[in-house]
């Protein structure tokens, strides 16, 4: 498991796991850490390779997962707005993703790109290979 984003001086206020293997998660997680880079608010865990997860491995894969610093380990639209509180452009959709009314249906959104996810990770591959 390789850990991205700790070379910051304080400590991450919130850490995240993702898939290196899938195209979409390498692209999406590739601009949150640009975005953080110098503040390193968020640690960004690659959950490819051997490394422990707080869960089992393949549920860590199936959806977005995410923890703030002493807090519950939390997934979906949830763990999104955990992030993006902490990525300085991203902070006010985090702070709105968890108002009662937005929240829900963020994550039935999510529910709904987790449905289309395996054939957009199919697209992505392929044109990888095009221009690669």
């Amino acid at each position: 498991m390789r850990e991205m984003g700790l070379e910051s001086k304080g400590k991450p206020r919130v850490t995240v796991w993702f898939d290196g293997d899938c195209p979409l998660c390498r692209a999406e997680i590739a601009l949150y850490q640009k975005l953080d880079q110098k503040a390193g608010r968020v640690a960004f865990v690659d959950l490819t390779g051997d490394g422990t997860c707080p869960i089992n491995r393949a549920d860590m894969l199936a959806r977005f997962h995410a923890q703030e610093a002493g807090g519950p380990l939390i997934s979906g639209a949830k763990a999104f707005a955990a992030m993006w509180k902490q990525v300085t452009p991203f902070q006010p959709l985090g702070y709105l993703a968890q108002l009662p009314l937005i929240l829900p249906f963020l994550d039935w959104l999510y529910g709904q790109f987790l449905k289309v996810r395996p054939r957009l990770q199919s697209l992505m591959v392929a044109r990888e290979k095009r221009q690669g």
